[in-house]
């Protein structure tokens, strides 16, 4: 297993590892411990977000491991209750004191708040201002859809260096993904593996979960690998960066053994015919202040 994640340029220059460990949803009791384990494992890019409740632990983890600081490419994002312009730069500094950290390497918006587009704006431009400051290095967006994702690019002046998004076999957004490529946004991708069609909790009965899928098992007896290696390395071919989220040791390291193998053309083509176009978690235009705010504490 290699050791080392290849890097994606972001259009600012800054360099991105590719592959990054999630917390979403790992409780804070545990994330410190999965954040050490998998810098051990060789990651160097973790995600998590104000709104996971877990950036100190996530702080913790990284200083635990003995990696230096600028090695570990921290991604985090801002949610809806902390919009706004002054807001927003609050925002950073509640993040940064958690995570342990001066500068984070790339800060997201994380959900597009389209009854609110204005404070979505001005977040936005919060954003640039800290990027000015170089108190971030690159910034960007989660879940924002096309009409979205062009209204910003209107209406600011920095182009998104990320749109972490929905993105698995079973929901692959290739509309988004066309105007990333126009407007040179990378495509990261959340539930990579489609862990929305199989977490407990999501999803109708009827649902169907990737791990399942024929195809997919197919290829990855083909190549002896697991079929969430097998979708992970289809997002790092299509050129997408892809944050698969675990807690358990054993798992954390399988998806990191992604590095030794190649689909080909064909299998590719297998992987992106199982767009069922079906998205697995909640629609960007339901997330509201009114039922999804929360009070995102200081400390």
């Amino acid at each position: 297993m290699t050791n080392r994640s290849p890097l994606i340029a972001l259009n600012n220059g800054v360099e991105m590892p590719v592959l990054g460990l999630g917390v979403f949803q790992a409780p804070p009791d545990i994330t410190a411990d999965a954040v050490e384990e998998a810098l051990r494992a060789g990651y160097r890019h973790i995600d998590t977000a104000a709104a996971y409740f877990n950036e100190r632990e996530v702080g913790e983890g990284v200083r635990r491991s003995g990696i230096a600081r600028d090695e570990v490419f921290i991604e985090t994002k801002v949610w809806i209750s902390d919009y706004g312009y002054e807001a927003t730069l609050h925002a950073f500094d509640k993040s940064a004191g958690k995570l342990g950290v001066d500068r984070i390497d790339l800060l997201i918006l994380h959900q597009p708040l389209p009854s609110r587009f204005d404070l979505t704006l001005d977040a936005y431009r919060a954003l640039e201002r800290l990027l000015d400051d170089g108190k971030v290095r690159a910034i960007g967006v989660s879940n924002f859809m096309p009409e979205h994702l062009q209204r910003l690019l209107d209406e600011t002046s920095v182009v998104p260096a990320v749109n972490q998004i929905e993105l698995h076999p079973y929901f692959q957004q290739k509309e988004l993904q066309r105007l990333h490529a126009q407007e040179g946004i990378v495509t990261q991708a959340w539930s990579p593996i489609g862990g929305i069609t199989f977490y407990p909790g999501w999803g109708s009965e009827e649902r169907r979960s990737t791990l399942e899928d024929p195809t997919i098992g197919k290829i990855a007896r083909q190549h002896g690998k697991t079929p969430a290696q097998v979708m992970l390395r289809w997002h790092l071919q299509e050129g997408r960066s892809a944050i698969p989220k675990s807690v358990r040791p054993e798992r954390i390291a399988e998806n990191f053994d992604v590095f030794d193998f190649e689909l080909s053309a064909e299998e590719l083509a297998a992987i992106d015919a199982l767009d069922t176009g079906v998205r697995g978690g909640p629609d960007p235009a339901s997330i509201t202040l009114e039922g999804h705010g929360r009070e995102i504490p200081e400390a």
